[in-house]
């Protein structure tokens, strides 16, 4: 399975985006600032925003699933029950991943913006799909839900997951790290070697570099080990 995209490019007014590389199977991450165009290259390779120039091509991909920032846009159940039912997925089962147990005949707009992105969540990852592509996946949960979906990201045996995110704290191991820098996707390589090439480089892990301490990947685990190895 692969997605390669070949200077494919999106165009607004006075902004731009050009995008060249291939995704193969595995997780990968996708850093930026607000308003570099995350979300349109997530778009973009879900075929849901028209290419002003270029090309994107799919390998063996055969299901893609989107997720978006903002879960509401994605309800179309009127309960918790319905919501799950629309996704074919058993209502119980995703009650209780999301924390949600009793609640199944509530309405997915009477639940919090985290419960709701729990309730999202627990609903895609409930499928397999070829080509996952997540859009500021921890937007709205605390530190243990952000901690939980690394370790559900983590657990995913097969295809491509693609993470876009600004998120800087608690994130998954994963197989390549890329940035959006000036217009322009960058792939900045797989950890440990991505670090000296990638300009959105999560505070602690800048930190252990500073101590001369090189962590393996990007996950909370990666990072403890990282501390059992400072000097002195």
């Amino acid at each position: 399975m692969k997605i390669t995209l070949d200077r494919a490019s999106a165009v607004r007014d006075h902004w731009s985006l050009v995008a060249s590389g291939m995704f193969d199977e595995g997780v990968h991450l996708v850093s930026g600032n607000t308003g570099s165009g995350k979300s349109t290259l997530a778009l973009m390779m879900a075929g849901l925003f028209p290419l002003s120039g270029g090309d994107i091509a799919k390998g063996e991909i055969t299901s893609c699933m989107l997720s978006l920032q903002f879960p509401e846009l994605h309800v179309t159940g009127r309960t918790v029950a319905e919501e799950c039912a629309s996704w074919g997925a058993p209502a119980g089962e995703i009650a209780m991943a999301a924390g949600l147990t009793g609640r199944e005949d509530s309405s997915p707009f009477s639940l919090s913006r985290g419960e709701l992105k729990r309730l999202h969540l627990a609903c895609v990852f409930s499928k397999d799909y070829d080509l996952l592509l997540l859009d500021e996946p921890f937007s709205s949960l605390d530190c243990r839900e952000k901690t939980k979906l690394c370790t559900t990201i983590g657990r995913k045996a097969r295809g491509i997951t693609i993470i876009f995110t600004h998120e800087q704290e608690i994130l998954p191991r994963v197989h390549r790290i890329w940035e959006i820098e000036k217009g322009r996707l960058v792939d900045c390589g797989s950890p440990p070697d991505a670090y000296g090439h990638w300009h959105h480089i999560p505070p602690p892990v800048k930190r252990f570099m500073e101590l001369g301490v090189k962590p393996g990947n990007i996950s909370s685990e990666d990072l403890r080990e990282a501390a059992c190895r400072i000097p002195g």
